[in-house]
């Protein structure tokens, strides 16, 4: 604990893999491969490997051909050998680990919420809501606001593209970048996303206004995201009918919002980190609109964006004492030796710094 490894990352996803299993024997409930309706999973890992192992050599190795009387194997046997010496693929291979086991220890536990816990906080939460908002619905002040053509479609792409972002930045954290400290902050961060959200669902469980309340949405055009929230409709309700069913998974939960949450955290290590200037522009601009998105589609009340916003930030705090990035209990940077080059630097040792304070 308390520096740049995974091992209060693996120590959350540990409690969430020990409650995946104690409430499925408990229950009498299915452990499941989530990403098994794309193939076996022991087939995608190494597939997704492999694949950004090529990403990250290839190229160099092109261009670096030009330059050097080597031949290309040589080349891009000098080129792997620099970029993934064995400690930093077993780095590499663990952060992958604790990643893939807590987005399966998650999904499975999200699956269990209606069976351990069946009260719907729906009512309240939709209470909450409007005194915030002076008694009205908020996501109807949004419609009357943006209307309900184009902002629609606009609001579904960004909502849908949260989706891909995980993954991407993963990959960037794991496999293209080689500040380690960031990346064992950033992995751990997002364990604690799962972590702390998948306690709020099963304490606060609710299924957000567009199943508590559909007659709201009406007016809205068929999008994407409208076919979406009908298929995991349809997949709660076929779990809950039958949870050995084939494929049977219950997706819904609304408070709090774990996309608005990992967006905050995402925004505030783009900070933290010192990135470019437009990388955390271009994150508020996505959070401000992952947060609109939530509440138009329906997805979440409002007060689901607010605990997504604490969470956030907790998250952030937290994976920063896990992993030994502070100074005097503030999140800070604190930079490792590392002697294999970002992506576009050239190979040659970096040497140790502190970053300035954040």
């Amino acid at each position: 604990m308390g520096r740049p490894n995974f091992r209060f990352a693996a120590l959350v996803v540990a409690v969430l893999v020990v409650a995946t299993l104690w409430i499925a024997w408990s229950y009498r409930l299915p452990v499941r491969d989530p990403d098994g309706v794309a193939g076996p999973t022991y087939l995608q890992v190494p597939a997704i490997i492999v694949l950004a192992f090529l990403a990250d050599v290839v190229p160099r190795t092109v261009a670096r051909s030009w330059r050097t009387p080597r031949g290309l194997f040589e080349t891009a046997r000098v080129v792997a050998h620099e970029r993934w010496p064995s400690t930093y693929l077993r780095f590499a291979l663990a952060g992958m680990a604790v990643s893939y086991l807590c987005n399966s220890a998650f999904r499975n536990l999200k699956s269990y919420i209606p069976f351990v816990n069946r009260d719907l906080w729906d009512r309240p939460l939709d209470r909450v809501d409007r005194a915030l908002w002076l008694g009205h619905d908020p996501a109807a002040v949004l419609h009357d606001l943006l209307g309900t053509g184009w902002a629609a479609h606009v609001l579904s792409v960004v909502y849908v593209a949260w989706l891909a972002l995980i993954p991407i930045t993963l990959a960037i954290a794991l496999i293209w970048t080689r500040r380690i400290a960031a990346t064992a902050w950033y992995v751990t961060a997002l364990a604690l996303n799962w972590a702390i959200g998948m306690l709020t669902y099963f304490l606060v469980p609710s299924l957000g206004p567009i199943y508590a309340t559909p007659e709201r949405f009406d007016d809205l055009p068929a999008t994407y995201v409208g076919s979406l929230q009908t298929s995991m409709l349809e997949g709660r309700a076929e779990m809950l009918a039958d949870p050995w069913a084939v494929g049977a998974v219950q997706p819904i939960a609304a408070f709090a919002s774990l996309h608005v949450a990992i967006v905050v955290t995402m925004v505030l290590m783009a900070h933290l980190l010192g990135l470019a200037t437009w990388i955390r522009v271009s994150g508020w601009v996505f959070l401000a609109l992952t947060t609109l998105a939530t509440v138009y589609l329906g997805w979440h009340y409002s007060v689901d964006a607010l605990g997504g916003i604490v969470i956030g930030v907790a998250a952030v705090w937290i994976a920063a004492w896990g992993t030994g990035n502070h100074l005097g209990g503030r999140p800070h940077l604190i930079e490792q030796p590392v002697a294999v080059p970002s992506l576009l630097e050239d190979p040659q040792p970096v040497s140790v710094r502190r970053s300035s304070p954040a």
